[in-house]
């Protein structure tokens, strides 16, 4: 006579639970994340001085809004001027004379403030095949050596040579333009300066480890 025994049904299952499951470390349950690992090239380190990063970030991005709106309505401005001087040159056959004055120095400003706003982005020309194989330290050495050689360059020659122009060409009035020459030179200490604090921010972030030692690179913007 055979006898069998049976376990619990509850037991049982357990068992196949315990058995379907794959092992885990020591120490480690299936419900925990691994850790975080930093991207290539990340500095991975504590977010230092906040108030002045978070300070500096706000201001910056009011200033970015306000070149953005003056770019897009200069742009639009001068499609304007130079859309009804090529109607009265070649419709009209009476070209208009204060449109030739106004595109020029319209187009100046125009890049002069774009300037700034596209180096608010960091979206200047950067080579960085040989700054990516550099250690994360370096990296961030060499991020705040270029943003300080860009504040020397600025400073000399948007803000000091910029100002010496305008005060130069202060008194030359335009043909047609109700305005001097002088008064539209005024764009260059000014997007300077804008230029400096946006370097500045730039450093800090560095330093702070809020923003990379080199731009993002995007290709979508890249192939466009």
């Amino acid at each position: 006579m055979k006898f069998e025994t049976l376990g619990s049904p509850a037991r049982g299952a357990a068992e196949d639970n315990v058995n379907t499951q794959p092992p885990t470390p020591e120490g480690d349950s299936p419900d925990r994340l691994p850790p975080a690992t930093p991207e290539p090239g990340g500095i991975a380190e504590p977010v230092r001085w906040g108030r002045l990063v978070k300070a500096l970030g706000a201001i910056g991005r009011v200033v970015t809004s306000i070149l953005a709106v003056i770019c897009i309505v200069l742009f639009v401005w001068l499609v304007f001027v130079v859309t009804w001087q090529v109607f009265t040159r070649q419709v009209i056959r009476n070209s208009a004379p204060w449109t030739t004055e106004a595109a020029t120095y319209s187009l100046v400003a125009l890049g002069v403030i774009a300037i700034a706003y596209v180096y608010s982005e960091r979206g200047h020309i950067a080579v960085e095949m040989f700054v990516e194989k550099l250690p994360p330290r370096a990296q961030k050495v060499q991020g705040v050596i270029i943003e300080l050689v860009v504040v020397f360059f600025t400073v000399f020659v948007f803000v000091w040579g910029g100002s010496r122009v305008a005060v130069n060409a202060w008194d030359q009035s335009m043909a047609i333009l109700p305005m001097t020459v002088g008064q539209v030179y005024l764009v260059l200490p000014i997007a300077g300066v804008l230029i400096v604090f946006y370097a500045l921010t730039h450093i800090v972030g560095i330093l702070a480890g809020a923003a990379k030692p080199l731009p993002d690179f995007d290709e979508n913007a890249e192939a466009i």
